[in-house]
């Protein structure tokens, strides 16, 4: 095998292959990325027997053929080549590369100890691919990471119609976004249970090319296991989860006693700051009422912090405590000017939403996503 190549493309494609490399694999050949030349392209591949990634780039091709390489070392190589044209040539159990007076010699791993990577599902439907990140990085926040609870470590992808939802939930805070998508059959319903972090880092990856993501999901009376998504160049498979998620939606409240409007940026900043007298993940409170917001942290005996807010609120003074680390994630998920906390109850699940000015200076909720969470107990 022998081709040539720009050494940005080359770079972008390892460097994105080896990132879904393992770090330990369970052998070693699954370190490797499988590089192959045919028909004029080069396509590098990456299985650990979970997740699978492709990318395909264009060479000018001496020789087709076949080989495996560690990808991480590769990655490193290339990203420290010079801005020149690179010459990779596989021969004898060994890789070169070249690049201007650069030289570089790898040992390649046997081909023919690479698993088979597993073919993509059908096609269901397409969406826009910085739209698909947003919503993936809203709701992963919320799943949880205990592996001992596989079911709460993934994000379930509902698909009805034209209408595409993801849910997440760790048992303490749960998540739900809601947009729209376009499927290739209008009448799908379709349910999957991904992987959290695989489905981050996929759409973290794709959002930024732009496009749109095709999405590739097992079919209801034979499933492969499977759920693939692919954008331009590039395409990424991950097994699923068993099972699914709780019906998380019957959690969200119908109707709410009290609601606070706040700058969300602001109440960011008050809360890392307060936070500063607590151990990482212990609780803040919010005081509220007519006159304003407090936010405090700390205990009787510790050192404590507070700070006062201005804010609009709806309903009877309350005092509510949470999980600093969980009410910052949920502040930064939202993506919107103004943070609404609604309340039914000061120990009874908050929905947090976002709101965006109106016109005549009207603030307007913002539909579509919720992040709910369980507020803690505390001393009064």
């Amino acid at each position: 095998m022998k081709f040539r190549v720009e050494r940005d493309a080359l770079t972008t494609a390892v460097t994105w292959t080896a990132k879904s490399l393992p770090t330990r694999p369970s052998v070693p050949v699954l370190a490797g990325a499988l590089l192959k030349v045919e028909d004029g392209a080069l396509t590098i591949s990456g299985f650990d027997y979970e997740i699978s990634s492709q990318v395909t780039v264009g060479v000018e091709a001496d020789a087709p053929g076949t080989a495996l390489v560690s990808g991480r070392l590769l990655a490193e190589i290339v990203k420290a080549l010079p801005a020149k044209p690179v010459e990779f040539a596989a021969v004898d159990g060994h890789a070169e590369i070249t690049c201007g007076s650069a030289r570089f010699t790898l040992p390649t791993m046997p081909v023919e100890d690479y698993p088979a990577l597993p073919a993509m599902p059908g096609v269901v439907g397409t969406i826009p691919a910085d739209v698909f990140a947003t919503a993936v990085s809203q709701v992963a926040v919320a799943a949880g990471r205990d592996d001992t609870l596989p079911t709460m470590t993934g994000v379930q992808v509902e698909m009805t119609g034209t209408s595409f939802a993801l849910l997440a939930t760790d048992r303490y805070r749960m998540a739900v976004r809601e947009l729209d998508w376009s499927p290739v059959d209008d009448d799908v319903n379709l349910t999957v249970l991904i992987p959290a972090k695989a489905l981050s880092d996929t759409a973290k990856s794709f959002g930024a090319g732009g496009g749109d993501v095709t999405i590739a999901m097992p079919t209801e009376g034979g499933g492969t296991g499977l759920v693939g998504f692919s954008v331009q160049n590039r395409h990424t498979t991950s097994r699923v989860l068993d099972g699914q998620l709780p019906k998380l939606r019957s959690l969200l409240p119908t109707a709410y006693n009290a609601k606070l409007r706040v700058t969300a940026a602001e109440l960011v900043e008050v809360s890392r700051r307060v936070a500063l007298v607590a151990e990482r993940d212990t609780r803040i409170q919010l005081r509220i009422d007519a006159d304003g917001l407090v936010v405090e942290a700390g205990g009787t005996e510790d050192a404590k912090a507070s700070e006062a807010m201005d804010c609009v609120y709806d309903g009877e003074p309350m005092t509510v405590a949470f999980n600093s680390q969980y009410l910052l994630d949920g502040l930064s998920a939202i993506n919107a000017q103004t943070a609404v906390l609604s309340f039914t109850d000061p120990m009874k699940p908050v929905v947090l939403t976002g709101a965006a000015p109106g016109d005549d200076d009207e603030v307007i909720e913002i539909e579509g996503y919720k992040y709910l969470l369980q507020p803690l107990r505390f001393d009064n």
